[in-house]
């Protein structure tokens, strides 16, 4: 079983690669972040004609976040936003694949560490925190999947003297993520791989790829339940590759199938 996270930056510009990689990559789950679709324009057909359900929130020209679930899976339970949270932002959703409690989020970039939009992102993680909590009472198999826009560590980091204390490096930020760890959590990437030069995002500019000076902000945090099931987890370049890619590139956890089979 495998669960895959991607923030494709304008789902409209990139759906014939959604369509296109899940052609190649047929994941069970595909959590998706940046849709930058108001909620009456997802492409439904499109997906369902893919073999996939989805669920989403959606939100004219920025944010927006979906799950797609193979067609033969359920997909149950669905909530949108952080409850108990006033977000104008459409930057959560969640639902329940098989007895498997899945959380897509987008997380706050926050600008600039002296940026209210930094004050609100660190307001924001502390929201999330406590509703992954809560979640992870009622949910032993449980997987928050998105763009954390956070590095959590310098090996993260292509340059990290030159990154430190700032946006997405902070000290305040890369606290957020320990926290989501001492949850219970486990970082599925980092199970499998402790290698240097890991990257999950690319900006577009100076050609930062094709040198791979990037940094890895796209994870997959999962509950201890599912950890004991994860046999590996990959960051796939190839999507940075085509023309007019996202800046970002999928990331895949698979599962043996024992994890989906358990009665929560």
């Amino acid at each position: 079983m495998q669960l895959a996270t991607w923030n494709v930056n304008s789902l409209k510009v990139r759906l014939p690669q959604v369509l296109a990689w899940l052609a190649e990559n047929p994941v069970d789950v595909l959590c998706l972040q940046e849709l930058k679709l108001e909620q009456d324009k997802f492409p439904l057909a499109e997906v369902e004609a893919a073999g996939y359900r989805a669920a989403w929130l959606g939100q004219k020209t920025y944010n927006g976040v979906a799950i797609l679930v193979k067609a033969e899976r359920s997909l149950d339970d669905v909530v949108t936003g952080i409850p108990g949270y006033d977000d104008v932002q459409s930057r959560v959703i969640a639902a329940t694949v098989d007895g498997v409690r899945v959380v897509c989020a987008y997380f706050v970039n926050g600008e600039a560490v002296d940026s209210p939009k930094y004050t609100y992102k660190l307001e924001w993680l502390a929201a999330l925190e406590g509703y992954v909590e809560r979640e992870l009472e009622r949910h032993a198999a449980f997987a928050l999947l998105g763009d954390y826009n956070i590095a959590p560590e310098d090996i993260d980091v292509y340059d990290a003297d030159a990154w430190q204390g700032k946006v997405l490096c902070s000290a305040p930020e890369r606290a957020a993520f320990g926290r989501l760890l001492a949850l219970g959590l486990a970082d599925a990437f980092r199970l499998f791989n402790r290698e240097e030069k890991q990257y999950s995002w690319w900006d577009y500019r100076a050609m930062m790829f094709r040198r791979n000076l990037g940094l890895r902000i796209d994870h997959i945090l999962v509950s201890d339940a599912l950890r004991e099931h994860a046999v590996a987890c990959v960051i796939d370049k190839l999507p940075r590759k085509w023309e007019r890619p996202s800046d970002h590139t999928p990331v895949v956890l698979t599962l043996s199938a024992a994890a989906f089979a358990q009665d929560q």
